[in-house]
């Protein structure tokens, strides 16, 4: 059966002294600046009037946000009882564990405390910040493969890689797969709807159900998580909690279509 080797790649970027940086972290600060700068551009295109003080507020609540919720996320979703016999590895973000819907939950939190305080509506924030979420994703899921973890199940398609502690047979690079769908295409989607007059929620809501749908789809082709495996008959985890983010996307585009329509019949 043919299969690809994976690449040799090193986890760690570079070392200063003890303290070794990883490509996982330095993914993360790219995608938040990134992030940052569309923010920073989208703020003057729609003119929603944000200072430049108020758009780095944002982006660190969003950090904080995105962190704290993802770390939650991944003990109370996936951790089992592990954390339970040792709550302070909780704090051992460095150990790896994080998870996107924790993330996601934490993100928006962390939005509608910025809304409130600067007046800003949610939905029109959320937007915003919705066109930069896929490149964070991207440089997450290339990370995840640099790492060689959560790879996909056995395959015999000839791409697929053997990877290192996962046993001797080739499987589906998953995370390539997420990096192209819920990274590239995702991005070209909120790139699109971005140049195109749209009522507020539309792009949060887009966000939302297009990743559901492409999470729904890959984790098919990705290995479940071993402390967990399958959690609801042929369905995992990941599959489970995307299934209310396809709902909430698909009725926040409803909601701002007929928004959107009664504005212009108004």
């Amino acid at each position: 059966m043919a299969a690809l080797s994976f690449p040799d790649l090193d986890p760690v970027a570079f070392a200063l002294g003890p303290l070794e940086v990883r490509w996982y972290g330095l993914a993360y600060v790219a995608g938040f600046a990134l992030a940052a700068a569309i923010l920073h551009r989208l703020n003057r295109r729609w003119q929603v009037g944000l200072t430049l003080d108020q758009e780095v507020d944002i982006v660190l609540a969003a950090v904080i946000g995105l962190v704290v919720g993802a770390r939650l996320g991944y003990v109370l979703f996936y951790g089992g009882s592990e954390y339970l016999r040792h709550p302070l590895r909780i704090l051992e973000t460095w150990q790896g564990g994080m998870s996107f819907h924790g993330g996601l939950v934490g993100i928006l939190l962390a939005g509608w405390f910025m809304s409130r305080r600067l007046g800003v509506p949610f939905l029109r924030l959320a937007d915003l910040g919705a066109v930069g979420a896929p490149v964070g994703l991207f440089l997450g899921r290339l990370s995840n493969f640099v790492n060689g973890e959560l790879w996909g199940r056995v395959t015999t398609v000839p791409w697929g890689v053997v990877f290192p502690g996962a046993g001797p047979l080739p499987r589906h690079p998953s995370q390539l797969y997420e990096a192209l769908l819920e990274g590239v295409v995702l991005f070209a989607v909120m790139v699109v709807l971005s140049r195109v007059r749209r009522p507020d929620g539309m792009m949060l809501g887009t966000l939302l159900a297009l990743y559901g749908i492409f999470r729904i789809f890959v984790e098919f082709f990705r290995e479940p998580d071993v402390q967990l495996g399958f959690v609801a008959g042929p369905f995992t985890m990941g599959q489970v909690l995307s299934v209310p983010m396809v709902i909430a996307g698909a009725l926040l585009v409803f909601a701002a279509h007929r928004r959107g329509r009664n504005a212009q019949e108004g």
